[in-house]
């Protein structure tokens, strides 16, 4: 696929604040007058967002961890084809709220399905589509079960893989700063412990760099 469009993916632990960050950098791009699409993971499209409903479900404790994998990978592949690389090829700034980095570090780690088995599983899902840029929200994992447990009454939806143990989120974490510590040109660590403001800021002089 030929693109001149730029791919950038936020990921992070849940309760980072990745859609709030998302959101002020969709703003920042809009006053700047720059082309942008921004989407999430799993969903971003019908078909997607219905794959979504099933794998976030808190009624489906009885999935197992390879097919909720596979799920992911082909909500993601749908996602890809129908919005991703459209965008790209017209130009566009692709900001994503995760892609396949969720999978390694949630299915791969978490789950213990394996990250080489997980990320074999969204090659055949993505080909060679990567982002040129993935901005990290970097946050203990007790902070951020801390910050959806105060933001029930807020709207944030609460799902399946927030209801898992301490030990799972830790793991999370643990394998997203091995994927920034194996892949330092495309992900930037971003400390998300502060305020809001102070994250997208962040974030902001992160993808501000990249930008053509």
């Amino acid at each position: 696929m030929k693109k001149s469009g730029l791919f950038v993916t936020l990921e992070g632990p849940d309760g980072a604040g990745k859609t709030s960050v998302m959101s002020r950098l969709e703003s920042r791009l809009k006053e700047k007058g720059i082309r942008y699409t921004a989407t999430r993971e799993p969903g971003g499209i019908r078909i997607s967002e219905m794959i979504r409903e099933i794998i976030l479900d808190p009624s489906n404790t009885e999935m197992d961890a390879r097919t909720e994998a596979l799920l992911y990978a082909a909500a993601r592949r749908q996602h890809l084809v129908q919005v991703i690389e459209p965008a790209l090829q017209e130009g566009r700034v692709v900001l994503c709220d995760r892609f396949i980095d969720s999978s390694i570090a949630y299915q791969g780690a978490g789950r213990g399905i394996g990250t080489e088995d997980v990320r074999e599983i969204n090659r055949f899902a993505i080909g060679n589509v990567m982002p040129e840029l993935t901005l990290l929200l970097d946050l203990p994992a007790e902070e951020g079960l801390a910050r959806i447990e105060r933001n029930r009454d807020k709207g944030r939806e609460v799902n399946r893989l927030d209801a898992e143990s301490l030990a799972f989120h830790r793991t999370v974490q643990k394998e997203y700063a091995a994927i920034a510590e194996n892949e330092p040109d495309r992900v930037i660590r971003i400390d998300a412990s502060g305020t809001l403001e102070e994250t997208a800021e962040k974030a902001w002089t992160a993808l501000k760099s990249r930008l053509p």
